[in-house]
């Protein structure tokens, strides 16, 4: 059956619509791609907008070879590694018994004490300057586990009674059954906490006092509010000063550096996305 003809002209201005907006969001990414690969004169002259000028690789030679920037990756590939599977395993071990509480709770009682109660926890424990200051603070996301607990509490009940019956355990019925049907929303909420330890920086700066116990994300703000010192310090322990000075600026460093930080996030997205939509709309009805 054909569609109508207003129905046609609301398809292809849908569509213009949602390319423009897709082109508005790409195109930053595209350009700070663009600064990256520039020599210092094309961006210094504005001349940079969505294709390289002077084309080099230096911005990230230099960056590479910065001790500092190397060693806030491999403290954010840590915290992810070991972050990620606590999140999950607390996430899944809280909501699945929740999900079998009263359908009237809705987590009034779950509060943030703030900033000074948590930082005097963090304190007080030991942990300032560890990399588990990082992790512990965050390691039960609550709306993360509100997501799963009302997807949980949508399964029909005959699937575990059915379990239970054959003489599986509570720990049985969960990882036969239960979590290969929540496969959607597991990958959701996985994807939010990778996101959120990746793109965290905020608990760096307050956790952390050493430069060299930085998360990346810590460690990119500190060179995004004041580039020119990043740039200064480290061009000046270099041995090729000349060479640094004439092809880079702090604005192609910066711009090599955010792009690198983006690179982890946009290989792991296409793969989880498929399951985003679904499984945070299963994981919103409400039981």
């Amino acid at each position: 059956m054909k569609a109508s003809v207003p129905r046609r002209i609301f398809l292809v201005c849908n569509t213009v619509f949602l390319l423009v907006v897709a082109l508005v969001c790409i195109a930053p990414f595209i350009n700070l791609l663009a600064v990256s690969f520039s020599n210092k004169v094309a961006v210094s002259g504005g001349e940079v907008t969505f294709y390289p000028i002077g084309f080099t690789l230096m911005s990230y030679q230099f960056i590479t070879g910065t001790s500092k920037f190397v060693q806030s990756v491999l403290v954010s590939l840590e915290r992810t590694a070991i972050g990620l599977p606590i999140n999950l395993l607390l996430i899944i071990l809280t909501a699945y018994p929740l999900s079998k509480s009263r359908k009237d709770f809705r987590a009034r009682n779950l509060f943030n004490a703030g900033l000074i109660p948590s930082y005097m926890i963090v304190r007080y424990t030991g942990l300032i300057d560890h990399l588990w200051a990082l992790i512990l603070p965050g390691a039960l996301p609550v709306f993360s586990m509100l997501v799963v607990m009302n997807y949980l509490r949508s399964l029909p009940k005959e699937l575990e009674e059915a379990a239970y019956i054959d003489g599986a355990s509570h720990l049985q019925t969960l990882i036969r059954i239960v979590l290969p049907v929540a496969t959607p929303t597991i990958a959701t909420v996985a994807l939010f906490s990778f996101v959120g330890h990746w793109n965290s920086w905020f608990d760096g700066m307050i956790y952390m006092n050493k430069v060299q116990h930085y998360p990346l994300q810590t460690y990119l703000q500190t060179v995004v509010v004041n580039p020119e010192e990043f740039f200064r310090n480290n061009t000046d322990r270099s041995g090729n000063l000349a060479k640094y000075l004439a092809l880079l600026s702090a604005r192609t460093t910066g711009a090599a550096q955010l792009f690198l930080a983006m690179v982890p996030i946009l290989c792991v997205y296409p793969y989880l996305q498929r399951y985003f939509t679904t499984g945070l709309v299963l994981g919103s009805v409400k039981g």
